[in-house]
């Protein structure tokens, strides 16, 4: 149990890279997707 300390941080910096990463994922997917024209959008999309 001496290493659980450096088992938690390993743990929280991998879960933090990857909620980072997801992150930044969507804010750039919704940055894209606003600079698709309305005509050539999918049906999926909506107005909303």
């Amino acid at each position: 149990m001496d290493y659980l300390g450096y088992l938690i941080a390993g743990w929280a910096v991998v879960l933090g890279a990857v909620a980072v990463y997801a992150v930044s994922l969507i804010r750039r997917g919704k940055a894209l997707s606003a600079r698709v024209p309305a005509d050539r959008r999918r049906w999926m999309t909506t107005d909303g």
